[in-house]
């Protein structure tokens, strides 16, 4: 979370953080959550053996979608590629031609 560029806005400033972080139950720790919240952060993280998943399944299928299309590219695999920067090269190609291909439909 520290490690988060600063991000845009359409008026005013660039904000420092998000306003809330969703999570599924792997990250279900009181610890993590005073810590979001002493950040200003609202947690939206299912709770173990309470909550079901269909709150937050709108908001990870997203994202599980997004990293399916990016497996897809084989060159992407994580012990691949043993420098940082061809790493994050080739990632921003794949998805460079995932968003082509999408535009294109």
């Amino acid at each position: 979370m520290q490690g988060i560029p600063p991000i845009r806005s359409r008026r005013g400033r660039r904000h420092r953080r998000p306003g809330k972080l969703h999570g599924d139950k792997g990250y279900d720790y009181n610890h993590l959550r005073r810590w979001l919240r002493g950040r200003r952060i609202t947690p939206r993280i299912t709770r173990k053996g309470t909550d079901s998943s269909r709150r937050l399944g709108r908001h990870r299928w997203t994202i599980e979608r997004t990293m399916a299309w990016l497996a897809g590219c084989r060159r992407l695999h994580r012990h691949y590629e043993r420098k940082a920067t061809h790493f994050l090269a080739f990632t921003s190609i794949a998805c460079t031609l995932i968003c082509y291909r999408r535009l294109t439909k």
